[in-house]
C-alpha cells in the first residue's frame, strides 16, 4: 500500500472525515500537525501552494484536502491510487 502523509491540526474536523476515510481503507497515515510546528506549515505551503488543512499525499502524489480525496473515492481512483 502507498504511502499517505497528510498534513494536519488537531482540531480540523476535514481532517478527521480524510483520516476515517483512509482508514476504513486500511491507509496507515503519517500526520503531520502544523500547528505543533510553523517549519511544517511553511513547508506544506510551498509544497502545495495552499494554506488551508488537510492537505493528503498518496505517495508523491498530491491529491489536495477532504472533498479532492472523497471525490477521488467516488470516481473509483482512491483505491488503485492506494494499491499502486
Amino acid at each position: 500500500m502507498a504511502r499517505v502523509r497528510m498534513y494536519t491540526t488537531a482540531v480540523c474536523p476535514f481532517c478527521q472525515m480524510a483520516e476515517r476515510l483512509l482508514q476504513a481503507k486500511g491507509a496507515e497515515i503519517e500526520k503531520i500537525r502544523i500547528d505543533l510546528d510553523p517549519a511544517e506549515r511553511t513547508a506544506m505551503m510551498e509544497k502545495t501552494g495552499r494554506r488551508t488543512v488537510p492537505q493528503i499525499y498518496v505517495g508523491d502524489t498530491h491529491v489536495g484536502g477532504y472533498d479532492d480525496l472523497a471525490a477521488l473515492d467516488r470516481a473509483g481512483k482512491l483505491d488503485p491510487l492506494l494499491a499502486s
